[in-house]
C-alpha cells in the first residue's frame, strides 16, 4: 500500500502514536514515509501538532498539515467557529497523491473518528479514502466498549466500499483487565478484520531512539513489524 489511512473508534485513542509507530517500522524497512494530516484542532500557530510527533517518535518523515483550527472541535465546527475554510476531501485525495509520488508510504492521519465531519456538506475522512482508493487502518481502544465501536467503524467501512486492512489498539495497559485480555480474541471476530498490533502504554514517553527500535514489535507484519496476536493473548 502506497497510501494509508488512519482513523479511530473516537477521539483520544491512540492514533497518532499508531501512526508514528507504523511510521517508525516502514522506516526501519528503509521505506520513504510522509505524514499527512488533513485537519489538526485544538492546537495554535506555532505549537506542534500531531504530525510533529510523528515526527519527534519515529524520525525521518515528511510532514503536511492542510489546516489548523484552535478550538478541540470536530474538524467542520472548529473551521465554522474559526472563520476559516474547511477541509475538503477532494484536497486530502489531492495532497496524498502528490506525496505519494515520491514517497513509498503516506500515512493520512484523521481527526476523531471516521464519519467525524470534515465540512458543512458532511464529507468525512471516509470520502477521502474513497477518492484515493486507500485501505484504512483502524485505532481501537483496549477494554470494555471496544467490541462495539470498532465492529461499527469497520461495518462503516464495508458499507462504503473501503477496505480495512485490520485494527490496532492504541494503547495496551501495562495490567491487562480481564476485558482487555478477552478483546484480543474477540475484536478480529466481532470486526470481522485482524488485530494487527497494540501499542504499549506509555509508548509516547519513550525516549525517541527507543520507540523507533521498539516500535516493529508492536506491529504485525502487515505493517512492516513481527508482532503476533498469539503472543499477547497469552
Amino acid at each position: 500500500m502506497s497510501v494509508l489511512v488512519v482513523t479511530g473508534t473516537g477521539t483520544e485513542i491512540g492514533k497518532t502514536v499508531s501512526t508514528a509507530a507504523v511510521a517508525a517500522a516502514a522506516l526501519a524497512r528503509g521505506r520513504s514515509v510522509a505524514v499527512l494530516k488533513p485537519a489538526q484542532t485544538g492546537v495554535a500557530e506555532g505549537e506542534p501538532g500531531d504530525a510533529a510527533e510523528v515526527a519527534r517518535l519515529a524520525g525521518a518523515v515528511t510532514l503536511l498539515e492542510l489546516a489548523r483550527y484552535p478550538e478541540p472541535l470536530a474538524p467542520a465546527t472548529a473551521a465554522r467557529r474559526a472563520g476559516r475554510p474547511p477541509v475538503r476531501p477532494h484536497e486530502v485525495a489531492e495532497a496524498a497523491e502528490k506525496l505519494a509520488a515520491e514517497h513509498d508510504l503516506v500515512l493520512v492521519e484523521g481527526a476523531g473518528g471516521l464519519l467525524v465531519r470534515f465540512d458543512e456538506t458532511g464529507a468525512t475522512l471516509a470520502d477521502a479514502a474513497r477518492l484515493l482508493g486507500a485501505p484504512v487502518l483502524v485505532v481501537a481502544h483496549a477494554g470494555l466498549g471496544t467490541l462495539n465501536a470498532t465492529t461499527l467503524t469497520t461495518e462503516a467501512l464495508r458499507a462504503r466500499g473501503l477496505e480495512c486492512p485490520g485494527v490496532v489498539i492504541g494503547s495496551w495497559p501495562a495490567a491487562a483487565d480481564l476485558a482487555s485480555r478477552c478483546n484480543v480474541a474477540d475484536l478480529p471476530d466481532s470486526s470481522g478484520v485482524p488485530l494487527l498490533g497494540a501499542i504499549p502504554q506509555g509508548a509516547p514517553a519513550l525516549a525517541p531512539p527507543d520507540f523507533r527500535a521498539q516500535a516493529p514489535g508492536w506491529l504485525a507484519p502487515r505493517l512492516d513489524g513481527s508482532w503476533d496476536a498469539a503472543r499477547l493473548a497469552a
